[in-house]
């Protein structure tokens, strides 16, 4: 299987159509090229919780500070769904996959899973197919430099995610890269050797061992590149939350969901709230205090 296949296969694996609906519904209102849908409730196909959409623009690529994140709700046959949306350019998506940016998360995020769940056109389609290939063969590319001599598939994609989360805020359940890789296990079995190919870096297959022959000028390199962003890993990520606290649409209510969701304290989502969720957080925090007390 080549990558391009492999990557149309996962591509087009089929959504609840409640999900499809929602992606038409935001893609419609933002004039999208497409929208990919990724997380946990793809893989369970659950509605339940908050749905995870890229929604991809057309446009010359952004500067600055990106993606836009958004929350959304949406009464659909009777049912709540709700929905966190990143909101960019396609070519920008495209840049960041391909490691061209100083981003960390995008290459990162898209060599796991991903449905494309609406698109404008195939041209469009195809468009966002070529960026999920590039994501997989930076994610496949940094995976045997940081990776060992020789190892089974799932040697090196641990010491990708392993790498990745050290370069981030959040912080991850030791063996959060275990979790990953066997909830998703069909997803990546061959999808190293595939990506590589597709690199065209060679490699040495015997058994279930593969040897990468990534030549040590190639490894220096890509090395050097990843120690470039993973210093700046930890303070995108710092800026982008500052960033959400002016620019995240729907913070107040996301924040009131998440309360509700967590300690089963209702939440009135006021103007005001909506308007100031960082000034509200206190007061909330303190209602939540009282009534968890009494």
């Amino acid at each position: 299987m080549t990558l391009a296949s492999r990557v149309a296969a996962a591509l087009s694996q089929p959504a609840d159509p409640a999900v499809t609906a929602f992606a038409a519904r935001l893609a419609e209102e933002a004039g999208a090229l497409t929208v990919l849908f990724y997380g946990s409730n793809l893989r369970t196909g659950s509605l339940d919780g908050v749905l995870d959409f890229y929604v991809l623009l057309p446009g010359e690529a952004e500067r600055g500070m990106w993606p836009r994140v958004s929350y959304r709700e949406w009464e659909h046959q009777g049912e709540t769904l709700r929905a966190k949306i990143a909101t960019m350019t396609l070519a920008k998506f495209h840049a960041a996959a391909s490691g061209a940016s100083r981003d960390t998360t995008i290459w990162a995020r898209f060599v796991q899973p991903s449905a494309l769940v609406w698109q404008s056109d195939e041209r469009a389609g195809a468009a966002v197919a070529r960026a999920v290939e590039a994501a997989c063969i930076t994610a496949a590319r940094l995976a045997v430099a940081v990776g060992p001599d020789a190892g089974i598939e799932a040697d090196f994609w641990r010491a990708l995610f392993r790498a990745t989360y050290k370069a981030e805020l959040r912080v991850e359940k030791p063996g959060r890269e275990n979790s990953i890789l066997e909830l998703n296990a069909a997803h990546f079995d061959g999808l190293l050797p595939d990506a590589l190919d597709a690199a065209g870096i060679g490699y040495v297959r015997q058994a279930d061992t593969i040897r990468p022959q990534l030549s040590k000028v190639e490894c220096r390199e890509t090395l050097r590149w990843w120690r470039r962003r993973r210093r700046l890993g930890k303070p995108l990520n710092i800026a982008r939350l500052l960033r959400a606290t002016r620019t995240f649409d729907g913070a107040g209510r996301y924040a009131a969901w998440k309360v509700q969701r967590h300690t089963g304290v209702e939440v009135e989502v006021t103007p005001w709230r909506e308007r100031h969720p960082v000034l509200a957080a206190p007061a909330v925090l303190w209602r939540v205090w009282r009534r968890k007390k009494t």
